[in-house]
């Protein structure tokens, strides 16, 4: 439902026209949509045994390391150093725990650097899939699993920029412009034009985020794992303690 519900809040530009109904309006909106989605999610885990308290903590730790690691890459050729945090986090810990950390990070980072605005429920939301798509990779091991993600790594950094973009592209150009939005045109027509905006005016910087995540991967990849996978182990709850009395042995009948 929340990956639906993002869906909608980046895919609505092609379907219907904006009208009134501008920027503005859209992140607060989907602002409180998503804070409603990532409530579920971690209630969901929580029933399901997924999210337990440790992991909760182990939640809040890895957000505020990808909100210190953000400001060291964001700015620069389009090199972003929080990605590979998320994408590994959701490796070991699962779809729901990457779909979280993807959240709480992007928004610890903008308060933080002070970049909230309207675009921050997009990038909440893109971080998210990237982190739940992590989870739900398949199984491997050793070298294999690290080229693996590195790769995955390289296509969410063309993905997530590639969804960011239309958060501001129905509101941003005039629409005589052949790469800005067109109101009342169909699909493949918004389509075209979108694509081509992608291609002009984010293509270079995605690649930057691109390559990083995933030299990132291959380099930090197998300790970062290797960490996550000890702590997931070390935080794992104990099988309960029974507190029914031993049964009484006659120590008697064993006697020569």
């Amino acid at each position: 439902m929340a990956s639906f519900l993002g869906i909608v809040a980046f895919t609505w530009p092609f379907v219907v026209e904006p009208g009134a109904f501008g920027s503005a309006q859209t992140a607060p909106l989907m602002f409180g949509v998503l804070l409603v989605v990532v409530l579920a999610v971690v209630l969901a885990e929580v029933a399901e045994g997924g999210i337990d308290a440790k992991a909760l903590a182990m939640l809040g730790v890895l957000s505020a390391i990808g909100a210190a690691l953000r400001p060291l890459g964001a700015g620069t050729a389009g090199i972003e150093t929080v990605f590979f945090t998320i994408i590994l986090a959701g490796r070991v810990f699962g779809a729901g725990f990457g779909v979280v950390l993807g959240c709480t990070t992007l928004f610890a980072s903008a308060i933080i650097t002070g970049g909230v605005g309207p675009w921050l429920p997009y990038q909440m939301f893109g971080a998210a899939w990237v982190g739940l798509i992590a989870g739900l990779l398949p199984r491997v091991r050793g070298r294999a699993e690290i080229v693996m993600l590195a790769v995955y790594g390289a296509v969410a950094g063309y993905l997530f920029g590639f969804l960011l973009n239309l958060s501001f592209w129905p509101f941003s150009l005039d629409p005589g412009s052949s790469i800005a939005y067109l109101p009342g045109a169909d699909f493949s027509e918004q389509w075209h034009r979108y694509l081509l905006f992608d291609a002009a005016t984010s293509l270079g910087w995605d690649t930057g985020r691109a390559a990083t995540t995933a030299v990132v991967i291959l380099l930090v990849g197998p300790a970062v794992l290797g960490a996550f996978r000890r702590a997931a182990r070390k935080a794992a709850f104990e099988a309960p303690v029974s507190f029914e009395p031993e049964p009484a042995v006659d120590r008697t009948a064993a006697r020569p």
